[in-house]
């Protein structure tokens, strides 16, 4: 009996070591390009229309600010995403165009721009596209920054320093 409880203590170490081993965080070191790097400021100019790829590339860009690699720099990442072009029509209230599914992944697309939000990511849209594509500005959600010139606010944040991410 007691080779076989100390077969199970045995099993039931080396099983929590696998565990601890494979479930380490992630850290800034197992990416090279991050290496020497004291700060992450990141614009991502977002035109992607389509409502399924607008989820999920919204989501990753969250998910990024969110990674323990990004936090586990020195300084709070600064996140940027400025809305423009095709996207503009997935931020408007009205949703009279979209298909029911895509309303409801639109749905999705809102939680996850409240969240963002929420972890002090700034998000900003453009008014030009938005006029331009025939969208009601005050379809807008007030969570999202109305900046004239989606371009200019882009060439702002590279001028200081923020690194592009296009999401077309």
């Amino acid at each position: 009996m007691k080779t076989k409880n100390m077969v199970s203590t045995m099993i039931v170490f080396f099983s929590l070591f696998v565990l601890l081993a494979f479930a380490s965080p992630v850290t800034a070191g197992e990416y090279k390009a991050l290496k020497g790097v004291d700060r992450v400021d990141t614009i991502f100019d977002f035109r992607e229309g389509n409502p399924e790829s607008a989820l999920i590339h919204l989501s990753l860009a969250h998910e990024t600010f969110k990674d323990k690699a990004v936090r586990g720099i020195s300084e709070k990442p600064r996140f940027a995403v400025v809305f423009m072009g095709g996207a503009v029509k997935l931020l408007s209230s009205d949703r009279s165009a979209f298909t029911d599914e895509q309303r409801k992944t639109l749905e999705r697309m809102d939680n996850v721009v409240s969240a963002m939000v929420k972890d002090g990511i700034k998000l900003e849209v453009c008014l030009y596209a938005v006029e331009l594509l025939g969208v009601d500005p005050e379809s807008i959600s007030k969570q999202i920054n109305i900046v004239p010139n989606g371009w200019i606010s882009s060439i702002g944040y590279q001028a200081n320093g923020y690194a592009l991410v296009p999401i077309y």
